[in-house]
């Protein structure tokens, strides 16, 4: 179906939307490779979390050596070559990645990287701005979203089942908190972008999910 280069896919939406999970499986029916731009930025999150200065940290964001491979079609995030893939994955880092969003050194930092990948395959990005900011001429947007209470939900159910130990109340305040921050940051906004189109997965199955986003995808690829 794909005969071209360089074309791409941005998905944008509030945290614990289904996002990553979704881009992943859809990625690889479509053969794009997927950029998972979150992992970016939490393992920024990380390397600051570990630092002993984190303002001094984020001065100095050159010196992290921070590498992104594809391993079997996959992801991987190294950092000083430590494999940081799951260990980026926790609700602390996560939470300072969404501080870290909005800082203009951080998000420098990143841009480059992101379109460096856009440019050398055909690529699925998901993430906050993608289409608004980091691949304004993306091919296909897709804005994706559900209910606070859903997202809490899923995102509960997901750290049980990797046997964290965690509240759903406090997963569900920490979600809401986020959407605050990702929505009124000064710096390339949450919001969607307006040629994207919209796909609530409330009611939907990540089966379901995944066939809504599939088919958008075709279509617009087709007609393109």
């Amino acid at each position: 179906m794909i005969l071209k280069k360089n074309i791409s896919i941005a998905i944008d939406g509030p945290a614990g939307a289904g996002k990553s999970s979704v881009a992943k499986i859809v990625a690889k029916r479509l053969d794009f490779v997927y950029i998972d731009t979150g992992a970016l930025y939490r393992a920024v999150a990380l390397y600051v979390l570990r630092s002993n200065n984190p303002e001094i940290a984020i001065d100095t964001l050159d010196n992290m050596d921070l590498k992104i491979s594809i391993v079997d079609e996959q992801q991987k995030i190294f950092l000083k070559s430590e494999d940081i893939t799951e260990k980026i994955r926790t609700p602390e880092v996560s939470s300072m990645a969404s501080k870290l969003s909005a800082k203009p050194k951080v998000r420098e930092f990143l841009l480059d990287t992101q379109r460096d990948f856009a440019e050398k395959y055909n690529v699925l990005m998901d993430g906050r701005d993608i289409g608004t900011t980091i691949l304004p001429n993306a091919t296909v947007k897709i804005f994706l979203t559900a209910s606070p209470e859903v997202r809490a939900k899923r995102r509960y159910k997901e750290l049980c089942e990797k046997g964290q130990n965690v509240s759903f109340e406090n997963i569900l305040s920490e979600i809401n908190e986020r959407d605050y921050r990702d929505e009124h940051r000064d710096i390339s906004p949450l919001r969607k972008a307006d040629d994207a189109i919209l796909v609530d997965t409330s009611d939907m199955s990540f089966d379901q999910s995944v066939h809504t986003i599939i088919t958008l995808i075709q279509e617009r690829i087709g007609s393109k």
